[in-house]
């Protein structure tokens, strides 16, 4: 008989990675099992073009990721992981020439948005910046478990961040602060009305100010592979190339930890129709570029900013963000870009350059966006395609090739809609449990949701280990 583990994490991505090493850290037997070749998940680094160009095939730009409690209390440095800033967290353009900024300083951010609206800029960060820790450690959770650590800011926050886009931007009387915080909203590929949209945006504008939004050295595979060598140091197991289709295809253990979407851990598990009202969103449309030389951004901020937006005003960024929801391609897309090898000369051969955009498009959408995505580039780099050695294009089928978390190649791992933007994946008291007492979730599907940051997955280690210690 085979000994019989405490706990078998399923899914390679940071979530799973980091659920793996916090039970691995805590004396319990773990084996990690990944379908690819790799670990990584959404945070992969791959040679996607030509030799010598290493891009990101998912996510790139981590500003959870730096400040990020989970990772915050690992030696992940010591196993590899170097964050590196460019000049600028992010830049978005405007067709007169001129950008709205973020940096680590309010006020030149402040500064950037005009004289109309520096003020009202200042004010809505002010009561939030430098505290970051307890913010983060609030945010990054479950709103049930336990009390936030700091109670009157985590309220105060509360009260913005439910608010849509729409609504925390009527503070600002001038275009550029409005399609500022439409960009950062933009993340949560919704349209910008949606519930706590606007806590989205306020987040990731904190994040700037606190930690900027930095590139790992090497690519995103960074992290993943310091989770994987941190794991293995702390005495966990991972097995690659190993597709999960069944539970019982899984060795004995007291418990079962899926970084997956809903609906695959509801078919490996045998839940039936558990997670039939979960509902996936739009979906992406990614390029990845080798270029010749660095993009040839109009506005001189955007030469030195690791993210570009790209959408010149509030009403044609949600235009874009509704088009995709509705099922409709957008034909002006708002681009989220990102150009690594502006800080971080290890991405491309000297003198050269990788570049990094998606856009939205309707979920399954089997159609080519690269024309609208060029052109809508080109609004803003004129020359642009003539720097193009090489792009890899990926629509929502090759997504959800590349990551089985993508259904229909919606990056979220599920639709901020409705209560879905706050309850996921669905109402309960510890989201991260099943109806099978030893199966748990810790995807991006689960509390706080997408991006880099482990959090779901060392939230989901919490409840697993409480199990354990309780059975």
């Amino acid at each position: 008989m085979p000994t019989m583990l405490d706990a078998v994490v399923v899914g390679a991505g940071p979530n799973g990675l980091t659920a793996a090493v916090e039970l691995a850290r805590r004396g319990f037997a773990v084996e990690l099992f990944e379908a690819g070749e790799t670990v990584g998940g959404g945070a992969r680094t791959e040679e996607l073009t030509l030799p010598g160009f290493r891009h990101d095939p998912c996510s790139a730009v981590h500003p959870l990721g730096i400040g990020s409690p989970a990772f915050q209390a690992m030696p992940l440095a010591r196993h590899g992981l170097e964050w590196l800033q460019a000049p600028l967290s992010l830049a978005h353009p405007f067709p007169d020439g001129s950008a709205a900024v973020l940096t680590r300083s309010v006020g030149e951010s402040a500064m950037s948005l005009g004289p109309q609206d520096a003020g009202a800029y200042r004010r809505l960060v002010a009561p939030f910046t430098g505290h970051w820790d307890t913010l983060a450690q609030d945010f990054l959770r479950t709103p049930w478990d336990g009390l936030p650590k700091d109670p009157y800011r985590w309220a105060r926050f509360g009260l913005d961040a439910v608010q849509p886009a729409t609504l925390l931007s009527r503070r600002f009387r001038g275009e550029k602060a409005r399609a500022l915080m439409a960009g950062l909203a933009g993340h949560a590929i919704a349209p910008t009305s949606g519930i706590a949209t606007g806590g989205i945006a306020l987040l990731f504008a904190l994040a700037a100010h606190e930690n900027g939004w930095p590139v790992p050295r090497g690519g995103s595979q960074a992290i993943s592979d310091a989770l994987a060598a941190l794991l293995r140091e702390v005495g966990g197991t991972i097995r690659t190339g190993v597709e999960v289709k069944r539970l019982d295809e899984l060795p004995p253990a007291r418990a079962y930890v899926f970084d997956t979407s809903p609906t695959a851990l509801a078919r490996i598990a045998g839940l039936g129709g558990a997670y039939d009202r979960y509902r996936y969103g739009a979906a992406c449309f990614k390029i990845d570029y080798a270029l010749s030389g660095p993009v040839p951004w109009t506005a001189q901020e955007a030469r030195r900013a690791g993210t570009v937006h790209v959408g010149p005003t509030a009403t044609e960024i949600d235009a874009a963000l509704r088009a995709a929801g509705a099922g409709h391609a957008p034909k002006v897309p708002f681009l989220i870009t990102a150009q690594p090898s502006i800080v971080d000369p290890t991405r491309a051969p000297e003198g050269r350059h990788v570049f990094w955009v998606y856009g939205h498009v309707p979920a399954g959408w089997e159609g080519d966006a690269t024309e609208a995505i060029e052109r809508q580039l080109e609004r803003f780099a004129p020359g642009f395609r003539d720097l193009v050695l090489a792009r890899a294009v990926a629509g929502p089928p090759q997504l959800a090739a590349r990551n089985a978390n993508y259904v229909g190649g919606d990056i979220a791992t599920g639709a901020f809609a409705g209560l879905q933007t706050v309850i996921r994946p669905k109402l309960a008291r510890v989201p991260y449990a099943t109806a099978h007492p030893a199966v748990f979730l810790c995807s991006s599907a689960t509390p706080p949701g997408p991006g880099v940051h482990g959090m779901s997955g060392h939230h989901a280690a919490k409840a697993v280990w409480r199990h354990l210690r309780a059975a």
